[in-house]
């Protein structure tokens, strides 16, 4: 049975992301290790032999694709629904900052429920949004292609869960997304969307910051 192949790529490091500031949907612009990073991760990739590229436009997802678009002569298209989760009033601020400031609303977040107050995106719209940008991503190649999205982690890790059908709490068994890791997932019209790999990627073990 022909096989459909989806790679959801997460960008490459940020100041942010190793200042544990949360970024949101602010355009915050790769370091030099995330730009070597995409480099490092877009050599594997390109093995893949991917037919199409697509990419949050957020600069840090966007810069990440080019180092695949360079290697395959792909031109990415762009969707703002692969942006990363809106964190509002949090964007900005270090997680120590928003626990001290804002200590309901991380209480919510660090249990995996919906955030009250702050302005934060929800869970459930997350992921519809991350999905729909996934699917029509997918539907980009015929059947049997690879496709490769560059997004973001919480966007990620919420997009796959909402198009695996998985309920919340089941999303909650899987760790975040290190910087410029993917997950695979494959597409056959009898077993619908499965989950091939998680958290592959090039690089030895490291810390993982936040995904936002």
């Amino acid at each position: 049975m022909t096989t459909t192949r989806l790679i959801v790529w997460r960008h490459g490091n940020t100041d942010w992301n190793a200042g544990h500031r949360v970024q949101g949907q602010t355009d915050v612009p790769l370091n030099d290790l995330g730009r070597q990073q995409a480099v490092d991760a877009a050599e594997l990739l390109v093995r893949l032999r991917p037919d199409v590229l697509v990419s949050s436009d957020l600069v840090r997802a966007s810069d990440t694709a080019s180092a695949l678009a360079a290697l395959t002569g792909l031109s990415p298209s762009y969707d703002k629904r692969l942006r990363e989760r809106y964190f509002g009033l949090w964007q900005g601020l270090t997680m120590t900052e928003v626990a001290e400031q804002r200590p309901e609303e991380h209480a919510r977040w660090t249990a995996g429920a919906d955030v009250i107050g702050g302005d934060v995106e929800t869970l459930d719209d997350l992921g519809k949004r991350v999905a729909e940008g996934l699917q029509s991503a997918a539907d980009l190649v015929p059947a049997g292609g690879t496709v490769v999205v560059a997004t973001h982690g919480a966007a990620a890790r919420s997009g796959v869960g909402h198009l695996l059908g998985w309920p919340r709490e089941q999303l909650r068994s899987l760790r975040a997304l290190q910087n410029c890791h993917w997950v695979e997932l494959s597409y056959d019209g009898s077993r619908g969307w499965q989950l091939a790999a998680y958290n592959v990627g090039p690089f030895s073990e490291r810390p993982v910051p936040p995904p936002v």
